[in-house]
Parts: C-alpha cells; structure tokens; sequence
C-alpha cells in the first residue's frame, strides 16, 4: 500500500520542503540514519540521498505533488527540528521518529501545522517515465 511523505526542515508555516515520496513513506520504511539525524547537514543529505533515483521521488524544483494544500492531508511529514527528527501522521501531534510509531488513538489530530503549497503544486509534473492521473469528479 502507498504511503506518501513529505520532509521539511524546521517545523510548521515557515518550514522548508525539501521533498516527497509517494510510497514507502511509513517510519519502518524510512532509513534509521534519516529518522537519527540530528544536524541540519546530515539530514538534508539522507533526505537527498533518499529521494536521488526513485521513481516516486519529488523534489521542490517540480512542484508540490498532491491534490492537498499542505502535510495535513499526507500519510507521514519527517522534519528535523531543533536537533530532533520528528514525525507526525496526517498531522497529527508529532512524536520522535526514532522511536516506535506511536498508537494513533493516543495522538492528537489535525493539530501540526505546515506551510500552504497550494501555489506550489504541479500534478502533471513526471520523473523519468512516471505518470500521474488526477480524477475530478463534479
């Protein structure tokens, strides 16, 4: 099953996204060296190490890749804040993400806050020979 996550450095409205993916996004599927960083520099090179060569990888330069205008609506959202990994799901209180994913009954939902992308999204953009298909219904 898909599971899609963002990363960010810094967390809520003025955090900076670094990337997505769009499977796989779930903390057991994440490298630990990821989720252990605990410096701005070796965070940003395991997110652009993780992103580097995946089909399902976006990256800033082609544009927010969801239908949903921030984290809120995606699976997992990763951000190293203030030495710290920090993980949340569907926006939910964060918990450290070297630690096991919590219960969910015991999170607090829709309270993390994350920067708007709906001015930064591009659903037609594609890596490689990847396709995308949005589905409208009225």
């Amino acid at each position: 099953m898909a599971s899609k996550a963002d990363f960010y450095v810094g967390r809520g409205p003025r955090a900076e996204w670094l990337g997505s993916v769009g499977w796989d996004g779930k903390p057991v599927a994440i490298p630990a060296s990821l989720r252990g960083a605990d410096d701005e520099e070796t965070y940003r090179t395991e997110v652009a190490k993780l992103l580097k060569d995946r089909e399902d990888a976006v990256t800033p330069d082609q544009g927010w890749p969801w239908q949903w205008d921030d984290s809120s609506g995606t699976n997992y959202a990763y951000a190293l804040d203030k030495g710290c990994v920090k993980a949340s799901c569907y926006g939910s209180s964060w918990w450290d993400a070297v630690k096991p994913e919590p219960d969910h009954t015991t999170l607090r939902r829709k309270v993390a806050r994350f920067p708007d992308m709906a001015m930064r999204r591009k659903l037609s953009t594609a890596r490689g020979n990847r396709k995308r298909i949005l589905v409208v219904k009225d």
